[in-house]
């Protein structure tokens, strides 16, 4: 059978008995890991979060087959098209092992995939953190079930810690399964769907135990410089096109508030690393910290943005759980890409000598030049004033208070750095009017043949733009 054979044809039985195998398989890796894990994470959870990823493997779908498909429209064909390119150009571009990750698509029934709770201790920026089969100790948890979510919270606030939880749009099992792509994430815009594509690939190609604010900011990097990249060289494209120039903005934008996050970070460890303090009085000294990045975010990091607001940094509640969260994929980034500079900008060089290095250093940070950071006095390089941009997809608001979208891995859950501009953009934002054709330039033959030679209340459904509506109580 041909990888374009629509589904029903003759032939397409071994094929089902392919993913038949792997949901076996899943669901059987998975009963195995719940036996050895014996502390850290109850067997009935991981079970429970094998088996509904088992049933999201099981429903992929050739992405060619998708897009001869005759009932599949214009927008998603074109994007489907788009993400065979970037997949492409992370292989032989960037020489990622990208296995076969996103060669196949999965149409969810819902707009969240699930939930990721994390916590933290108040008076100090430590994670509290679980234990899973194959990624080891990770500072997240994921839910498919909002209500188990929210009732794992409650516990955990009791308990005294800081709180977040968020939905999910992607995931990536590092490579152990053939991830596919969403239909949560083909609605973003043409630069997020290629930067998040690009971002959970890195992950196939890079992935440190034990070191996720490295893996994350890595990845950031990554899909944001490797987005830049794609846009502004591939055919059809070049430095002056809309798609080049938004993604050269947003790796701006991610920049300067990787700087300003850092520099908050800086002024809080001096709080918490005060040995004389009472764990009482370091809740209280952090909220000033908290106030006056805050107040400088407002006055004079926002005007900088070219493209992202970052508006969920005012909107969440600030608190060491949130403040992690961001940490995780904003580290260092201006430092990544003085790295990339050291390799005469060659993207796929400079991965490969992280790569290379990984294991020199118990902290693989240390494989990058420092920048310095800029703390709460210090100027953080900027743009002029820019106007956040109104693309389709780009203005998705959640249903409820939290909203930062983020990515699960296998057993252990991640947020893309990619996923992450719905809450950077203007929520009020007006709609921009509706396309009325193909989002990309049309394919040429080669490059784009779909054969391959080119609660609370639940959720609510997100909307593209404008004002947040009410959230559903289904």
């Amino acid at each position: 059978m041909t990888e374009t054979q629509p589904r029903g044809a003759s032939g397409s039985r071994p094929r089902r008995w392919v993913k038949r195998l792997a949901v076996v398989a899943a669901a059987a890796f998975v009963a195995v890991a719940a036996l050895w894990l014996g502390t850290g994470c109850s067997p009935v959870y991981v079970v429970r979060a094998g088996w509904a990823e088992a049933k999201i493997l099981h429903a992929r779908r050739p992405i060619p087959e998708v897009i001869l498909a005759p009932e599949t429209d214009e927008r998603t064909r074109g994007k489907l098209t788009l993400a065979r390119e970037a997949r492409e150009f992370a292989m032989n571009g960037l020489r990622l092992d990208v296995g076969d990750s996103y060669t196949t698509y999965t149409e969810l029934d819902r707009d969240t995939l699930a939930m990721v709770l994390s916590a933290a201790y108040p008076d100090r920026l430590a994670p509290r953190t679980w234990w899973f089969p194959v990624v080891g100790h990770v500072p997240y948890k994921g839910f498919f079930s909002l209500d188990k979510a929210l009732d794992e919270q409650r516990k955990l606030e009791e308990d005294g810690y800081d709180t977040l939880l968020r939905p999910t749009s992607a995931f990536s099992t590092l490579g152990w399964f053939s991830d596919p792509l969403l239909s949560t994430i083909v609605r973003y815009d043409e630069v997020e769907l290629v930067a998040t594509i690009i971002h959970e690939l890195s992950h196939n190609h890079l992935f440190v135990p034990g070191q996720v604010r490295f893996n994350e900011s890595f990845a950031t990097w990554v899909g944001r410089t490797g987005a830049m990249e794609f846009f502004c060289t591939r055919p059809g494209g070049g430095p002056d096109t809309v798609w080049c120039t938004r993604a050269r903005d947003r790796w701006h934008d991610v920049k300067v508030f990787s700087r300003f996050m850092d520099g908050l970070v800086e002024d809080l460890e001096e709080v918490y690393g005060e040995p004389a303090a009472s764990r009482e009085d370091k809740i209280a000294r952090r909220q000033t910290v908290f106030d006056r990045h805050l107040r400088r975010f407002r006055e004079e990091i926002r005007p900088r943005f070219l493209s992202f607001s970052f508006a969920g940094f005012e909107t969440l509640p600030l608190n060491n759980a949130t403040l992690l969260s961001r940490m995780r994929y904003y580290h260092r980034l201006p430092d990544f890409d003085a790295h990339l500079a050291r390799h005469e900008g060659s993207l796929a060089a400079a991965i490969e000598a992280i790569k290379a290095g990984v294991g020199a250093s118990e902290d693989t940070f240390e494989l990058l030049p420092s920048t310095g950071t800029a703390g709460a006095t210090g100027t953080i390089p900027g743009g002029p004033r820019g106007t956040p941009d109104r693309s389709p997809g780009c203005s998705e608001e959640w249903g409820f208070c939290p909203r930062a979208p983020s990515a699960v891995s296998f057993l252990a859950w991640r947020t893309p750095m990619s996923l992450q501009h719905r809450e950077f953009i203007d929520p009020a934002a007006p709609c921009p009017p509706a396309p009325t054709g193909p989002t990309t330039p049309p394919p040429s033959s080669a490059r784009g043949r779909p054969d391959g030679t080119a609660k609370g209340p639940t959720p609510s459904p997100l909307t593209n733009c404008g004002p947040r509506s009410a959230p559903s109580t289904t």
